[in-house]
C-alpha cells in the first residue's frame, strides 16, 4: 500500500504545481503593463521549474493513466515557456 500512496501523493503534488503555475499565468497575462511585470514573470519561471520537477518526479510511479495526463502537463508547460521567450525576444 505504501506504493500507492507515494504514487498518488507524486501524481497530487504535479497536480498542485500545474495549478500554481496556471494561476501565475492568468495573473500574468491580466498584469503586462504593470511594473510588476518583471517580477511576475521572474515567479512564472520559478513555478514552472517547480512543476516540471514535480512532473518527473510523478512520472517515476504514475500509472498509465497518470502518464497521459503528465504528457499533457509537459504540454502545457512547454507552451508557457515558448510564450515566456517570444515575450523575451520582442523586449
Amino acid at each position: 500500500m505504501p506504493y500507492h500512496k507515494n504514487k498518488m501523493a507524486a501524481f497530487e503534488a504535479a497536480q498542485n504545481g500545474m495549478r500554481k503555475v496556471t494561476d501565475v499565468y492568468v495573473n500574468l497575462q491580466a498584469m503586462k503593463h504593470d511594473p510588476e511585470f518583471g517580477r511576475e514573470v521572474k515567479r512564472f519561471w520559478e513555478e514552472i521549474n517547480e512543476a516540471y520537477q514535480q512532473v518527473e518526479n510523478a512520472d517515476e510511479v504514475a500509472s498509465e493513466h497518470q502518464r497521459e495526463q503528465l504528457v499533457e502537463f509537459r504540454d502545457t508547460l512547454k507552451q508557457y515557456v515558448s510564450e515566456l521567450d517570444e515575450y523575451n525576444e520582442l523586449r
